[in-house]
């Protein structure tokens, strides 16, 4: 459990220090963002390919579940970066992000804003394109971007493809599943 707080807060910390930069620097709102997403992929998929497809697929070793406490088994990829949005919205006001998608498994990760889904089309219909844009809620303004979320190894899709609730069943390795959207309030 130690390596898992250590990641999570040595991330917390950078994404932190990134935004505060945004203030104190004059960093845009765009490259704020962007730094953001790139720590947040790269542990994704690191998590993802050294863990989940390596222990589960390649060497058969554990399973991973959405039931993993009851299970005996490793977090889902989608819930381990549930886990660091929260542990985000737990210490900061700074920043929030969240995985979604247009055709999630639950449908709580589905868009709640017009922008957010605005975004998802936008990066699963252009992969390698991103999305910014700015939206109002509740009285305040933010700056929003939203990356798309591809599916990197085998694990991806055969968990999505064959999940009960899943309503994709076609999913291909490379294939955009939903999108990160990373929010920063702008006032």
């Amino acid at each position: 459990m130690k390596r898992r707080t250590f990641t999570i807060g040595a991330s917390l910390a950078f994404a932190v220090a990134t935004t505060a930069a945004v203030a104190a620097e004059g960093i845009s709102f765009q490259k704020a963002a962007d730094m953001l997403y790139r720590v947040m992929s790269a542990d994704r998929e690191v998590y993802t390919r050294m863990v989940v497809q390596r222990l589960t697929v390649d060497r058969k070793i554990l399973t991973a579940s959405e039931h993993f406490e009851d299970d005996a088994a490793l977090p889902l990829p989608a819930q381990m970066f549930r886990f660091g949005a929260e542990t985000v919205m737990d210490n900061t006001e700074d920043f929030s992000y969240a995985l979604l998608s247009l055709h999630p498994i639950n449908p709580k990760n589905g868009p709640g804003t017009k922008l957010e889904r605005k975004g998802l089309k936008h990066v699963a219909e252009n992969p390698g394109q991103n999305f910014y844009g700015e939206e109002e809620l509740g009285g305040e303004r933010y700056f929003t971007a939203v990356y798309p979320d591809y599916a990197v190894v085998e694990a991806c899709i055969a968990c999505h493809n064959n999940h009960k609730d899943s309503p994709r069943s076609d999913l291909r390795v490379g294939d955009v599943m939903g999108g990160v959207i990373i929010r920063i309030p702008m006032d």
